[in-house]
């Protein structure tokens, strides 16, 4: 048998991979402060005597793109958008810490600020705790103040500061859950500098358009590889009935 047909397996596998990981980036691009992912791929020579101009496809690694999407005024007091790099620390439903980028936050029926995936946001001293018949303001150093709603309207008190953290993207590690964390499982140390635009969100960084023209694109590649096999296919079936014959 043609050995084309296993060259060809390993390029319509890879473009099969890389289909499904933009049909996921596509699938959240209005997922807030969504990161995308790619695989990245490469060829490997054939070793070997016979054919060694062939290569394989691999699936060298699957990184994240970590580009800021659009920020979007909501005028919503509880949302909140990172400017620029950074990130929002959260406890992870095992107890340890992660870091999010997408902050559009609520205030549970416990009074703790969550995520509206449900996770608690993280201060320096452990979850922010939200009293009663307050107004809550969100400043861009990450300080969460509140107002009471009766008697002294100027009365405004200070309940923690999110914890933002900025650690180097390399050290940062995506999750199942969606969630990136330390790639050596410590906690990142806050970082004074990161800084959030109150009442706005940050969208996802996916480009619908690019990634539909992406995903048209690794069809016809899929659809190449696929021919390519079916037409080594082919000439081993007519190369075996002449040797039949002879």
């Amino acid at each position: 048998m043609d050995r084309l047909i296993y060259t060809a397996m390993t390029g319509a596998r890879q473009s099969f991979m890389q289909q499904a990981g933009v049909a996921h980036n596509l699938s959240n691009a209005s997922t807030i402060g969504f990161r995308a992912m790619e695989h990245r791929f490469r060829s490997v020579p054939v070793q070997g005597e016979a054919m060694p101009t062939r290569a394989f496809t691999i699936d060298a690694s699957v990184a994240d793109v970590f580009e800021q999407g659009p920020l979007m005024t909501t005028g919503r007091p509880l949302d909140v958008a990172v400017r620029g790099e950074g990130w929002i620390a959260v406890q992870a439903p095992n107890g340890q810490e992660a870091y999010t980028r997408a902050g559009n936050l609520h205030v549970n029926a416990n009074g703790l600020l969550q995520t509206a995936g449900g996770l608690n946001v993280l201060s320096d001293g452990g979850e922010i705790a939200i009293p009663p018949d307050n107004s809550i303001t969100i400043a861009p150093d990450g300080t969460v103040s509140v107002v009471p709603l009766f008697g002294a309207p100027n009365n405004v008190n200070d309940v923690g500061r999110i914890k933002l953290v900025n650690p180097p993207t390399a050290d940062l590690v995506r999750g199942d859950d969606g969630l990136f964390r330390m790639r050596d499982g410590q906690a990142a140390q806050a970082d004074e500098n990161v800084r959030l635009a109150p009442e706005a969100l940050e969208g996802s960084n996916v480009n619908p358009v690019d990634s539909m023209v992406r995903l048209i694109s690794l069809a016809r590649q899929f659809e190449m590889q696929i021919k390519a096999i079916q037409s080594a296919d082919t000439n081993a079936s007519r190369a075996s009935q002449v040797l039949s014959m002879t």
